[in-house]
């Protein structure tokens, strides 16, 4: 996928760690409370994920974080978090809340979590394949 193509692609794009049982589940939390279909989705390690980590001087390597590319801007850790809980379908939009939490603290939990992610959650050899009916939202 060329970064034209990446840049036509319309609405919010969730770039996740795809070998992250945490992160493949946030993904599938997501399309469930997401019936209008807002949400676009690739995976960290795929070519549109580099690409776009790329675009925006994120570091390819090492990326503990969801990525959300909206609106031409790239948001990570909590704020990029909270962004996409206010994008969602009741009642996640509360979550918004949070965002008086100051953003150091915020992130500092955001990153505790990201650190014991594989060891609570697993970790995979490869992305989950999403279902048919969703397929179409996945890059890469």
């Amino acid at each position: 996928m060329t970064a034209t193509e990446i840049a036509d692609v319309d609405g919010p794009l969730v770039l996740y760690d795809g070998q992250c049982g945490l992160c493949n589940r946030s993904v599938q939390l997501i399309l469930r409370h997401d019936r209008r279909g807002v949400f676009r989705f690739a995976a960290l390690q795929s070519e549109p994920g580099q690409a776009l980590l790329a675009r925006h001087g994120l570091p390819a390597e090492e990326m503990n974080t969801v990525v959300l590319v909206d609106g031409g801007r790239a948001f990570t850790r909590s704020r990029a978090a909270l962004r996409i809980a206010g994008k969602m379908d009741a009642p996640w939009p509360v979550l918004r809340a949070f965002a008086l939490v100051p953003g150091p603290l915020r992130d500092a939990v955001y990153d505790w979590v990201a650190r014991h992610r594989y060891r609570w959650f697993g970790r995979t050899d490869a992305c989950m394949l999403p279902p048919p009916e969703v397929r179409a939202r996945f890059l890469g």
